[in-house]
């Protein structure tokens, strides 16, 4: 039977969007199909309703499976007749479409304002009630004191026991963070006993974005940066002279000033370019007013956007200052903002045992993704980027840690890092910023590359020098456990990431060579691909190594490993150079690892198709349900792990090194943020098992 969950405001702006947004998250780790329901949808037209259209995207929903139902309007002029019943009907018509699919939904109730606050409250009890949902009920603690809070959901439990719902959970929002402890404290259990989980007001979310701001008034975009994510931290109205006002400017700041000081417009630009100087995170010009075409031309280089208005600035500035920012606004940041928050506020496990959910059958791309991100947060780890000046690398960053995945130091010139971030207003607080040619650890770390590389004839001045290339002084931060892994490549060769690891991190105990694998996302399984990346042509003894190093990394990663050693033959119905060499690698693996399931020589097709194992090698634990599959070299393996990635529509997270000591990953030079956040996810996984000796 599908389970409903139904969130719903007890207060004005309880912000539930956020309680959702985790709640679904934690869900696609724990249930096959999640669905999720708004029955009153905010605009025009449900489908295109925005937190709708959010967690299509996140969780990669069909529409038949993401529904909004009637809109505002609709309701209320129903409500107004006294036809409550056709509103039950409809939602519970909609709502049965998509528990159909569904092994559980989230439903979106209404956000409790104005005077439609009770009508609201009945209509969301009515609701959840009808479509037999539970009621995870979101109280908000803006403004509130701690007693006030707990009181608050004191009377909240008692509309809810009035209404006769089933409750699930309470939960209270935007707390400030110096209450969320004292909240948590204070607020008294309910008969069940369980917890209540309080969550901070977080500015990453309520700070609009300029994108946001500029939809909100309808300002048009007349020069500057295209880059609309920037966060609006606060508002200046140049209002005073060019002195006094950059006195007053700060990075983020939203400059609203009149068309025509052209003063404060030049003042403002010039500020931008200066490393010195605050970067607004844009300029909207009041009035109506054009500025100096000469002054146009110089905005147009500006590297914040500049909007036109109409409104006077008086106007302007009381409309921006009424513009609140919204999680379902769609940018990635904001989510990942939400999503750190729910997991540092909620005990997910405790909150699972209420629901009873069926352990999930499937194991999906998108489920293995979150999987791996909760995985990494749960012995937090603490990871190097040497590519500062990449702004892929620095937005991968900043969702990391708005995510909470792990502690990350970034390396590069800080005054260059700092403005490119600055510039792209991506936030960087809370990240390490590190510069090797001004670090202290310098000195340390040539002293110690110039001893393990003594044999090389190194020197103490070519290990200075050495520790300014970003790769060399991140590997050394990983060999002196300053840090638990590196991820590096996006801007740089595979061969500039593997050499320092290779020169003085060295390979772990019986380990002969450094490997790779790919994990191949398919549509209902996790497959472990190696090696695809690093080896051109191993011999038997690397073979095997590769295959143990592989199974290995698969375990690691929740794949139980049935090892498929492939070759264009299986069993004993060819020979020749190649068979033979899979043939010999497989006897040892399992000299190895007798405890491995393994089977080799074996084509694709006998270790995955359950009907060709049969014929080929009856009776054996591999053919047909193989999960690590191990290419006689790179080019076969390569190729395979594309064409798979391209034909059958498989996720490609990788490649993944392995055989190292401590970890440090590769990055391709087309990654994207998303491969980025994924790899280090991965490296942080990797750095949770005990440091090889």
């Amino acid at each position: 039977m599908t389970r409903g969950i139904y969130v719903s405001a007890m207060t004005n702006g309880s912000g539930k969007s956020l309680i959702s947004l985790g709640l679904a998250d934690m869900l696609h780790r724990h249930a096959d199909r999640v669905g999720f329901f708004r029955p009153i949808v905010e605009g025009d037209d449900p489908a295109a309703d925005p937190m709708v259209g959010l967690m299509q995207r996140a969780f990669k929903l069909p529409d038949s499976r993401a529904r909004g139902g009637l809109t505002r309007a609709e309701a209320r002029a129903l409500l107004v007749t006294g036809d409550r019943a056709e509103i039950d009907a409809r939602c519970v018509a909609i709502y049965s479409g998509i528990a159909a699919e569904c092994d559980v939904v989230i439903v979106e109730g209404t956000d409790l304002s104005g005077n439609d606050a009770a009508v609201e409250f009945d209509l969301n009890a009515r609701l959840a009630n009808n479509l037999g949902a539970m009621v995870l009920a979101v109280v908000s603690a803006k403004d509130m004191s701690v007693d006030e809070a707990a009181d608050a959901v004191d009377v909240a439990r008692r509309e809810l026991d009035a209404a006769k719902v089933s409750l699930l959970a309470m939960m209270v929002n935007r707390a400030a963070d110096d209450a969320v402890t004292a909240i948590s404290e204070h607020v008294r259990p309910g008969r069940s006993g369980r917890p209540v989980y309080v969550i901070p007001e977080l500015t990453e979310i309520s700070q609009p974005t300029v994108s946001e701001v500029s939809a909100a008034l309808g300002a048009r975009q007349i020069a500057g940066n295209s880059n609309l994510e920037r966060d609006v931290v606060s508002v200046r109205v140049a209002a005073m002279n060019v002195g006094n006002f950059l006195h007053l400017l700060t990075d983020g700041a939203l400059v609203i000033v009149p068309g025509d000081r052209a003063d404060v417009l030049v003042a403002t630009l010039a500020s931008s370019f200066s490393p010195e100087f605050p970067v607004p995170s844009g300029m909207i010009l009041t009035g109506g007013l054009a500025p100096d075409p000469n002054i146009l031309a110089l905005l147009a280089q500006a590297p914040f956007p500049v909007f036109a208005l109409d409104d006077d600035t008086y106007t302007a500035a009381r409309r921006v200052s009424e513009v609140r920012g919204e999680i379902a606004s769609g940018l990635r940041r904001k989510a990942a903002a939400a999503l750190g928050a729910w997991s540092r506020r909620v005990d997910e496990k405790e909150l699972l045992e209420r629901l009873e959910l069926p352990r999930p059958v499937n194991m999906t791309p998108l489920r293995f993704l979150h999987e791996l991100i909760q995985r990494a947060r749960s012995e937090r780890r603490h990871i190097v980027l040497p590519e500062g000046e990449d702004l892929r690398v620095l937005k991968a960053a900043e969702i990391l840690h708005r995510r909470d995945v792990c502690d990350l130091t970034i390396l590069g010139p800080e005054a260059k890092v700092r403005e490119l971030a600055t510039g792209q207003g991506i936030d960087l607080t809370g990240l390490t910023l590190v510069d090797p040619s001004t670090s202290e650890l310098r000195e340390e770390f040539a002293v110690e590359y110039a001893r393990l590389r003594a044999h090389k004839n190194v020197s103490l001045e070519q290990a200075r020098e050495r520790m300014l290339e970003g790769a060399y002084f991140g590997t050394m931060m990983v060999q002196l456990g300053k840090v638990d892994g590196m991820v590096s490549g996006a801007a740089h060769t595979t061969a500039n990431t593997i050499r320092p690891a290779l020169e003085f991190v060295k390979t772990k105990d019986g380990v002969k060579i450094v490997s790779s694998v790919f994990l191949m996302l398919l549509q209902d399984r996790v497959l472990v691909y190696g090696d695809c990346a690093v080896n051109p042509d191993p011999n038997d003894e690397q073979l095997a190594d590769i295959a143990i190093a592989s199974a290995e990394t698969a375990a690691q990663f929740g794949v139980e490993p049935r090892v498929a050693m492939l070759s264009y033959s299986t069993g004993e119905s060819g020979s020749g150079g190649a068979v033979d060499e899979v043939r010999r690698a497989t006897e040892l693996v399992r000299q190895q690892r007798p405890d491995l399931a393994v089977e080799g020589p074996i084509q694709y097709d006998a270790a995955v198709d359950a009907s060709v194992a049969a014929s080929k090698l009856p009776g054996s634990s591999v053919a047909g349900q193989a999960t690590v599959f191990i290419f006689p070299d790179l080019n076969t393996g390569n190729n395979t792990y594309k064409a798979v990635q391209q034909s059958a529509g498989a996720v490609a997270v990788g490649p993944i090194l392995q055989g190292l000591r401590k970890p440090v990953n590769d990055l391709s030079r087309g990654c994207t943020v998303e491969d980025i956040v994924n790899t280090v996810a991965i490296t942080a996984v990797q750095a949770q098992q005990p440091a090889a000796s």
